[in-house]
């Protein structure tokens, strides 16, 4: 069992997209959801959306959130209560979307813990690209 992931996104497609890319990089092997748009196809974000991707990605282990953009946040605020985390293993973290995602990804399928892989992905903002 590895730490799950959940992308949050406004973009259904942009959020499937990257969820496609991490899929292959994680080697199938960690357990991935999105939580895009706002539930009826517009741009936008959903606290059910949020927490049905919560539940797809959990095998717990724990659940590692990437949001995209400051109201994905506050989605994901009012899902967690406070916040950051719901104390059973599920945090949100302030990464990258597209590197967070791919460090978290990366670091979960080794089977770290889901601090380590929330870490890889905070960590992925000071990554340089070349």
């Amino acid at each position: 069992m590895t730490v799950g992931i959940v992308l949050v996104s406004h973009s259904p497609a942009l959020a499937q997209g990257l969820a496609d890319l991490v899929a292959q990089i994680g080697s199938g092997e960690v357990p991935l959801a999105v939580a895009g748009g706002a539930g009826d196809g517009r741009l936008g974000t959903s606290v059910d959306l949020v927490q049905e991707a919560i539940r797809a990605a959990d095998r717990g282990q724990g659940v590692v959130i990437i949001p995209d953009l400051g109201s994905a946040v506050l989605t994901v605020r009012t899902v967690l209560g406070d916040g950051h985390g719901d104390g059973r293993g599920v945090v949100m973290v302030d990464a990258p979307f597209v590197e967070g995602a791919v460090a978290a990804a990366v670091t979960a399928a080794s089977g770290a813990t889901v601090d380590e892989v929330a870490e890889a992905a905070r960590q992925a903002r000071d990554v340089p690209k070349f």
